[in-house]
């Protein structure tokens, strides 16, 4: 799928799904707490392991939000 129609497609999902806005939102939460620690003069060794936590939720969030993609994109495809 081209970029524009992806961006079109998750612009679409924000508008009309709460599942997929609610997803985004979460992904948008954790960014900020990961630019947080990343923003830090000195970062803790627990600051590091939260981070690590971090990206992970952050990661799963967004095969989340590519799945959900998938799933309306091929909807309106068939």
């Amino acid at each position: 799928m081209e970029k524009n129609t992806q961006a079109e497609l998750k612009a679409h999902l924000m508008e009309t799904s709460p599942e997929f806005r609610r997803l985004a939102n979460e992904h948008a939460v954790l960014k900020a707490q990961l630019e947080a620690i990343e923003s830090k003069e000195h970062v803790t060794l627990e600051d590091e392991v939260e981070e690590s936590r971090l990206k992970k939720l952050k990661l799963r969030l967004k095969d989340q939000m590519s799945e959900f993609m998938a799933r309306h994109g091929a909807q309106q495809v068939a």
